[in-house]
């Protein structure tokens, strides 16, 4: 088998396709949840301030899970073609997600009335947070396992995606995201909204830390491999 400075291409594209989605949570992972925290700011200023510390890189870092699907394309085409297979449901909801969470972005300042910004803030927090939520559920069916016949066709009904433990894995990310979010925008503002924003990195850490803990002790009883 050919190798690369001793590796096996199998395992370069393993590492490879990490790398990505790993950078992919990393860079998006802080406007995601900053996305979900946004209804938590009240006055139309500090939505308005955390919008903006995202504007200019938010819809950039999208295009790692684009290159991160084309990746997993080339490297392992049958568990490609397995998991959109199977999570189809999940990934049109995601993908619908990131569509309206680009819309209401790009919607939300173009009239000036309350109900129509509201309208938008409400649609932008929800797809931020579903997108998170998402990735977690599919991460969390992965790793326990997918319901697959011998012929490599998922053999199981959408209700079984939102089983317990992925569930448990996809608030786990939620809260994620959002401490992520939160600590990205406390060094991107200042006054009022930054004393806010570390009440909020508190709260949010706190969050994470009981989240962590939940599934870590889930994963060690009932998924002991």
């Amino acid at each position: 088998m050919a190798t690369i400075l001793g590796i096996d291409y199998q395992t370069w594209w393993f590492l490879l396709i990490g790398a990505v989605f790993t950078g992919y949570i990393i860079l998006d992972g802080f406007d995601l949840g900053a996305g979900a925290l946004h209804l938590f700011f009240n006055k139309e200023e500090s939505r308005r301030i955390a919008l903006n510390a995202i504007g200019p890189v938010w819809d950039g870092n999208e295009v790692w899970i684009v290159i991160g699907g084309g990746a997993l394309f080339a490297g392992f085409p049958a568990v490609y073609a397995t998991l959109l297979s199977s999570f189809y449901i999940p990934f049109m909801l995601f993908l619908m997600a990131i569509i309206f969470r680009a819309i209401s972005i790009e919607f939300r300042s173009k009239e000036p009335m309350l109900w129509w910004r509201k309208m938008w803030d409400i649609s932008y927090s929800i797809s931020s947070a579903l997108i998170a939520l998402l990735l977690g559920v599919v991460l969390g069916n992965v790793t326990q396992g997918i319901n697959m016949g011998p012929d490599h066709v998922f053999r199981g009904s959408f209700t079984e995606f939102l089983n317990p433990y992925a569930l448990l894995t996809g608030i786990t990310t939620l809260a994620l995201l959002m401490m992520h979010g939160s600590i990205y925008l406390v060094m991107k503002t200042e006054n009022r909204l930054y004393a806010k924003l570390t009440v909020m990195v508190r709260n949010t850490t706190i969050f994470f830390v009981i989240m962590i803990l939940l599934t870590s002790f889930y994963t060690l009883l009932y998924l002991p491999h």
